[in-house]
């Protein structure tokens, strides 16, 4: 037979084979076929060998049946860690949108410092927030920033879309607390900017920005209200005759910002992926999410096996994430000797990308912002506040719901400005819900807290005051508490730690 008969025949007999029904019959006779049309100069290997690799092991078995789910439960917990920095802040925009009735260029200014209502990552609760969002699809932002001095001061950041500080603002930001024109510019823009204007370059379209607005010496919660008023947010465009601004005080009002742990997960990663620009480095993730229904330029479209996918995914990611903080390695304690961690933890770089050159480290970077939003865009060696985390009591255990703690605080803290002592419900990093609405105990404080014998305060946290003690107490109801240590403007004892926090102890 010819080389070109051989061909021909073995296309006939490969034709009539495929007619068949794919059983294992037919299979077994297609592979049957092959070595009697083999010619001299196609022959396959003699019976017997077998190639090295190219298959498991004889006997192997696939560990799962459906690998439809497990293939899309797998991209939907990998996408859960790689999309919390951004799914943390957007879900700020999103509940400001929908359950504040605002827009983009509107702006948050509380008039009080917040309760429970704001329903935040780890936020303060000793000075007013002032907030807003905006979207430079439409163009560049003018943000006007009021001068620090004595009638106020500024202290925050400005994010992108995926919370990577842009600039941070007051005496230590980029208008170095003279004031002054911020102008956001979107990816791409290159017209000349006017002189009056600091600019600041965004990487992605959508931009936040979170400030405390800081009471100057001997200036109340009211003043900083009206300081924080000064701001403006319009569209360059605008700027011949900006209109008037609108500020929104959600004081009253339930602004229910935390990320969603079920299928509406990815309904905001849909929000956030169909608008910013894809940064080479996430493309394989960008390809992995068209497989969940979600895709750039397209509605969200997820099949049933993908929904299921990803309501359990975004569970387990919670879970996850619980446990990873339950478990910290002793190197991340602030003191060796004792059960404090930063809050802040940056990268290796000291920022909070957590992106290198050759990789980006999802885990460190998905824990960070899952306790924590609104970073500065550096860390530095004496950070202006330190935050540290009470993970466990003097003991090492784990601080349990329905028990009552004790911290002894030193007359004479290491701070310049004043320290706040602020409870979180460890579930959700957010603040507690309770009658009281109490959420810290701070130096402010003091002349209602009962002193100890050495001029220090002992503040109780748990879910019932100790008898005559209730202006020393935090309420936890039923929740598994996270107390945060906020020291404002730290001195060289605590940034050199030659002063040591006690940690809490069982108080009964």
């Amino acid at each position: 037979m010819s080389s070109s008969e051989f061909i021909a025949q073995w296309f006939v007999n490969r034709r009539e084979l495929l007619k068949q029904s794919a059983t294992t019959a037919s299979i077994a006779a297609l592979a049957a076929a092959v070595p009697t049309l083999a010619s001299p100069t196609l022959s396959l290997a003699q019976d017997g060998q077998n190639t090295l690799g190219g298959q498991p092991a004889k006997g192997s078995t696939p560990s799962v049946r459906d690998f439809d789910y497990q293939i899309k439960y797998q991209r939907a917990f990998e996408a859960v860690l790689w999309n919390m920095p951004a799914i943390a802040i957007y879900a700020f925009r999103r509940a400001a949108f929908t359950d504040l009735d605002m827009k983009d260029n509107d702006i948050i200014a509380y008039s009080a410092v917040a309760t429970p209502k704001l329903e935040a990552i780890t936020a303060n609760s000793t000075t007013p927030y002032i907030s807003a969002f905006t979207d430079l699809q439409k163009g560049p932002v003018v943000l006007e920033v009021p001068v620090a001095g004595p009638d106020g001061s500024l202290y925050g950041q400005v994010v992108d879309a995926w919370q990577f500080t842009i600039a941070d603002v007051g005496p230590a930001g980029v208008d170095q607390g003279k004031g002054g024109k911020l102008l956001f510019t979107p990816p791409g823009y290159t017209d000349p900017i006017p002189d009056e204007y600091i600019q600041v370059v965004s990487p992605n379209y959508r931009v936040a920005f979170a400030f405390r607005s800081v009471p100057a010496a001997g200036k109340t919660t009211a003043d900083a209200y009206a300081y924080a008023k000064r701001l403006r947010m319009y569209y360059l465009s605008e700027a011949s005759s900006p209109p008037q601004q609108k500020f929104v005080d959600p004081i009253n009002q339930r602004y229910p910002t935390l990320p969603f742990y079920d299928e509406r997960h990815f309904e905001d990663m849909h929000a956030i992926m169909s608008v910013e620009p894809v940064r080479e480095h996430d493309k394989v993730m960008m390809g992995m999410l068209k497989s969940l229904g979600i895709e750039k330029g397209k509605p969200f479209a997820p099949d049933d096996t993908a929904k299921r996918a990803m309501h359990q995914a975004a569970i387990d990611v919670w879970f996850y994430l619980q446990d990873w903080f339950d478990h910290t390695p002793d190197s991340m304690r602030y003191w060796p000797d004792r059960h404090y961690v930063s809050l802040l933890q940056a990268d290796n770089n000291k920022t909070f990308s957590f992106i290198y050159d050759d990789y980006i480290d999802l885990i460190p970077r998905a824990a960070e912002y899952f306790w924590c939003t609104y970073m500065p865009k550096m860390l530095s060696d004496t950070p202006a506040t330190q935050y540290m985390m009470a993970m466990a009591d003097k003991d090492g255990q784990f601080l349990e719901a329905g028990k009552l703690y004790k911290l002894d605080l030193p007359a004479d803290m290491p701070v310049k400005q004043f320290w706040a002592l602020t409870v979180y419900d460890r579930a959700t990093m957010s603040f507690i819900y309770s009658d009281l609405e109490r959420t810290t105990l701070s130096s402010y404080d003091l002349d209602k807290m009962k002193k100890n014998a050495n001029g220090g305060v002992s503040i109780y946290v748990g879910p019932k005051a100790p008898d005559g003690l209730e202006a020393n107490w935090i309420p936890t109801a039923d929740k598994r508490p996270l107390p945060a240590i906020r020291f404002y403007g730290p001195t060289d004892a605590f940034n050199n730690k030659t002063f040591k926090l006690p940690d809490f102890e069982l108080a009964g």
